[in-house]
């Protein structure tokens, strides 16, 4: 009986008093960027770790980051205390790494910020960042949950990034390359259509030249043979005959007959012809004298003979 009550005592003291913390919940870590981030040689990289989901609000937080390297090797690099004390470890405290790994407090207990200046090989791997949150508990420090979370950086070197832009700027070289040959072609076909273009209106124009010149040739010869031949022929071309103007003739217009003049002397005597008279009254009959006329006379031409026939009527 009496270790039964001592038994119940101790429990009621223990369901009287303050209970005891869980460790086992985990605060919700995320790392950005991740899972995978890749940076040249030489360049600064910077990650975030965010905290959330704490279990009170008056606890702080004490943050570290792991490297880890394949299998299974971690290395513990800084820490920020409860008090944002930042600390250094292992072969992390010497002043190479000191100047390059830096951790800052982004959001008061809500992100904090990673920095590595002037990456190299040798800090290529996994980064852990792992969160505990702490609260008092009976005037004594206790971890009322944890939690972490990773991600993983590459490192590429020159070479690879001048091997890369190498193979970059020859696919662009390729696909330039490939217009231009497509631009080549594109032009060589316009150039040929256009001499082909050019070839055929100079051809058509020879060949109309040359039609002209059949047809002149053949009006010329149709013109001779109407000359030659005189009216009445006509070409056998297929080209319509053309009029020939012909100058008329000036019709010589005999001169004036001079006036009547006294009847002159003969200096031959010439027998009158004397011719029947014909019982017809209907009839009228003429006598004809031929004179000589004389040369002294202007504007008579001594070859020209000229005859006047002088009508009287005769009362029977």
């Amino acid at each position: 009986m009496r270790r039964l009550g001592l038994g119940l005592v101790a429990a009621a003291l223990l369901l009287g008093g303050a209970p005891w913390p869980d460790v086992c919940e985990a605060l919700n870590v995320t790392v950005s960027p991740g899972p995978r981030v890749q940076y040249a040689a030489g360049e600064n990289a910077s990650l975030s770790c965010h905290v959330s989901q704490r279990r009170r609000t008056e606890s702080l937080l004490a943050v570290r980051w792991v490297f880890a390297v394949p299998p299974a090797q971690e290395h513990l690099m800084i820490k920020m205390t409860k008090y944002g004390v930042v600390q250094y470890y292992g072969n992390y405290t010497r002043h190479f790494y000191k100047q390059r790994l830096l951790l800052l407090e982004e959001k008061h207990r809500t992100v904090y910020k990673f920095l590595i200046l002037n990456l190299q090989q040798i800090d290529q791997g996994h980064y852990i960042c792992k969160v505990q949150e702490i609260g008092k508990h009976r005037n004594k420090w206790t971890a009322w949950s944890n939690g972490s979370a990773s991600t993983e950086i590459q490192v590429i070197s020159s070479e690879v990034l001048d091997d890369s832009a190498a193979e970059k700027n020859h696919k662009a070289w390729k696909f330039f390359k490939d217009m231009y040959v497509c631009a080549v072609f594109v032009c060589s076909m316009g150039i040929i259509s256009v001499l082909l273009f050019t070839l055929v209106i100079l051809c058509q124009t020879l060949i109309n030249k040359k039609r002209s010149r059949v047809k002149h040739y053949l009006v010329k010869c149709s013109q001779n043979s109407l000359g030659e031949m005189g009216n009445g022929v006509t070409s056998l071309s297929p080209v319509e005959p053309i009029k020939v103007k012909r100058k008329k003739e000036k019709v010589e217009q005999p001169p004036a007959i001079p006036a009547k003049a006294t009847k002159p002397k003969l200096l031959k005597p010439q027998r009158k012809v004397l011719l029947p008279k014909i019982a017809e009254e209907n009839l009228t009959y003429a006598e004809l004298e031929l004179i000589k006329p004389y040369q002294k006379e202007k504007g008579i031409p001594t070859v020209t003979v000229y005859a006047q026939i002088l009508f009287e009527e005769n009362k029977m």
